[in-house]
């Protein structure tokens, strides 16, 4: 068979051993035989012989199987009309017609391109082809009728042969689909499955299954009350309390969503039902990604944390895409997890230039490569290497392309490395940001946006002391600039981006364990990276000056209750006290130097609404007690002579609640006070007293 997959194995003591031959014309006799002889002896040879048949020879056996049908119905058509097995007056002037009406009709059959449709794959368009061909084949029983006064065919024998022939036809081509897919399936384990959603999704997904070797829909579940108990295809239609019941008796270990245009709550919804089990849970493409003809139906992918986070979509506003559309516009770090995804979306809005600022040649090289296929005919891309803290070179790139907006997105940001190297990192966040603001205002750059983090909120750690110095450096550069708005966006963690918590608890998983987590009591803050990236752009159009942006973060989020989840999404149970025989364990390592119980986004606990619904602006005002310029003129002798202490102490005094203390050159005490510093903010149910949500 042209596209069967022939499947045999052969199991013993040590196991089961699966040989796979994809029975093309390449597959040998003996491997057929082999994977037949392995299921069944006594009809073993048969179906290794239609293992081997060809599309040709396919065709050769239907047509005979055609002849016979349609003789055998235009027979049964006039027995049924004359209540007689064989009516001697019929058939003594018409047995020719048992002869020439099946070569006819096979001719026909072929002119409508029935035998073009695999049987396989047969469906609603090779049922039309039937039914068009049948109707001509009875048009040629009453033409024979007409033309002809010796036979004896009353005038109702054509419909009841077209009827007939048309369900015999239909029915022998759903026996051998029903036969090749025994055959397909022969040797092959395919995997229990239930199917959530039962419309229209679904259905598609139930037929791309079957086709498949992979899965088995065993069943529905749909919360819709007109659906349950239904069957859709074959299968029951069961309520979502039933899944219980439903895993335990079919051995189920995957959950399959089927439902592409809920919204982001709603899924949240089910995934949470989901992950109190240990189910692996899949999805289908979304409904835009489906209606793009990006992905199909049958493109399942693992279901993320981030489907957690439950935050609808709110769409983007166009016009506040006015600081990218027709522009010049440059991304520093344009090859990291936000600058990256800033340059996606920013190509979208059709600027007249994108310029990608990188450090790492592997990193531009990456952006580069994939917005080349992107990127419309109408708008410049150039990549160019180099550092923020390299002036000469980023105020020539800057001038030459002519730069109106930058997206400051350039930063070291791991928390840990930053503190085992903190002068390199206060010189990459701080001064490669002072070179970025120096050199905005003396080319007239019309807008600078930094992105920030909340990390730079009462830091205990040197990662977001230097950010927050970086937004005290556009702060101040607002004051002296006449032509360049400086503002900063600030928000907290991202899923998926580069060693972020995600990506390792995943691959974490894939290794089988343990998954680390910190402390049990951590939260952070989380959205998606693209929603991230388009607040950001659209922030930076509402900019007057001097602006902090907070994005809307939503409700903070359990590390450890991630994991969790994470570990129940993967199929995989949870290994702990109350379960020693589960697949993965959750282990606590300890607060790391520098990092915080939880994150928050202000720093004077003030915010005002912005046109957006989901960007807030702070009230955050730079200290007037300090020097700014003098201080970071001394910060800058200090990082220059390696001075640890002079450095610490100066962040002390330039960055709103950092503590020299968190710090230490062991960093054996840093995670304690952090911890203490977190936890004497937090209210008796462990939530922040100051996040941005609760200013709402």
């Amino acid at each position: 068979m042209g596209d069967t997959i022939a499947t045999f194995e052969t199991t013993n003591a040590g196991g089961t051993m699966a040989a796979r031959c994809f029975g093309r014309r390449n597959c040998s006799m003996a491997q057929g035989e082999q994977m037949i002889a392995g299921k069944s002896t006594g009809t073993g040879i048969p179906h290794a012989w239609a293992v081997r048949l060809t599309r040709a020879h396919k065709k050769l056996i239907l047509l005979p199987i055609d002849t016979l049908v349609i003789s055998a119905s235009l027979w049964a058509a006039v027995a049924v009309r004359l209540e007689s097995l064989w009516p001697v007056y019929v058939w003594a002037s018409g047995w020719w017609l048992l002869l020439a009406v099946p070569f006819a009709g096979v001719a026909i059959l072929s002119s409508v391109g029935l035998y073009r449709v695999q049987v396989r794959s047969m469906g609603r368009h090779g049922a039309l082809r039937i039914l068009r061909g049948t109707v001509l084949i009875a048009l040629v029983l009453t033409a024979f009728g007409y033309f002809d006064n010796r036979l004896v065919i009353p005038r109702s024998t054509p419909i009841i042969f077209a009827l007939l022939l048309a369900c015999s036809l239909i029915a022998t081509r759903m026996i051998g689909r029903s036969y090749y897919r025994w055959l397909n399936e022969q040797g092959v384990e395919r995997r229990p499955v239930l199917i959530y959603g039962a419309g229209e999704s679904g259905l598609q997904l139930l037929s791309a299954l079957d086709a498949g070797r992979e899965f088995r829909p065993v069943a529905f579940l749909d919360d819709e009350p007109s659906l349950v108990g239904s069957f859709v295809a074959g299968r029951r239609v069961h309520h979502p309390r039933d899944l219980d019941a439903l895993l335990a008796n079919f051995g189920i270990g995957d959950v399959l969503l089927a439902l592409p245009s809920i919204s982001r709550a709603r899924r949240k919804e089910i995934v949470e039902f989901l992950s109190q089990r240990s189910v692996k849970v899949q999805t289908i493409p979304s409904m835009a990604e489906l209606v793009s003809g990006i992905e199909t139906i049958d493109k399942l992918r693992t279901v993320g944390v981030e489907e957690l986070l439950g935050r609808d979509a709110v769409d983007p506003d166009v016009d506040l895409f006015t600081s990218v559309r027709g522009r010049s516009v440059m991304v520093t770090g344009a090859g990291g997890s936000i600058g990256s995804e800033l340059c996606r979306q920013i190509v979208t809005a059709r600027p007249t230039r994108l310029v990608l600022y990188e450090m790492s040649e592997f990193g531009l090289y990456l952006i580069e490569q994939e917005l080349a296929q992107l990127v419309p005919n109408c708008v410049e891309l150039h990549p160019v290497l180099g550092s923020v803290g390299d002036e000469p070179r980023f105020e020539q790139a800057v001038s030459q392309h002519s730069i109106e907006t930058i997206f400051h997105a350039a930063a070291y940001k791991h928390v840990p490395l930053v503190e085992a190297n903190p002068f390199e990192g206060i010189r990459n966040n701080t001064f490669g940001t002072e070179c970025v603001a120096r050199v905005a205002e003396r080319c007239g750059v019309k807008r600078a946006i930094l992105v920030s983090t909340d990390k730079a909120v009462r830091p205990t750690n040197v990662m977001g002391a230097s950010k927050r110095l970086a937004e005290r450096v556009f702060q101040r550069a607002q004051q002296r600039s006449k032509t360049t708005l400086f503002s900063m966006v600030r928000f907290g963690n991202v899923m998926g981006s580069s060693g972020s918590v995600i990506p390792l608890f995943q691959k974490q998983i894939s290794a089988g364990g343990p998954v680390t987590v910190t402390h049990p009591d951590v939260i952070r803050y989380f959205m998606t990276i693209p929603e991230a990236a388009q607040l950001v752009i659209q922030a930076g159009s509402m900019a007057e000056g001097g602006d902090v942006f907070l994005l809307d973060m939503g409700s903070p989020v359990s590390i450890l209750d991630i994991a969790t989840r994470m570990i129940h999404l993967s199929g995989l149970d949870l290994k702990d006290d109350d379960n020693p025989h589960g697949d993965i364990e959750i282990v606590f390592t300890g607060l790391r130097p520098g990092e915080k119980l939880f994150e928050e986004l202000l720093v004077d606990g003030s915010a005002l609404p912005t046109a957006h619904p989901k960007i807030l602006r702070s009230l955050d005002v730079m200290a007037q007690e300090v020097d700014i310029d003098a201080a970071l003129a001394e910060l800058h002798a200090a990082v220059d002579n390696a001075d640890r202490d002079a450095t610490l102490a100066l962040l002390r005094r330039l960055v709103e609640g950092y503590s020299i203390e968190t710090i230490t050159k062991s960093g054996v005490e840093s995670g304690s006070v952090g911890m203490q510093n977190s936890i004497d903010r937090l209210d008796p149910s462990g939530v922040s007293l100051q996040p941005a949500t609760a200013q709402r």
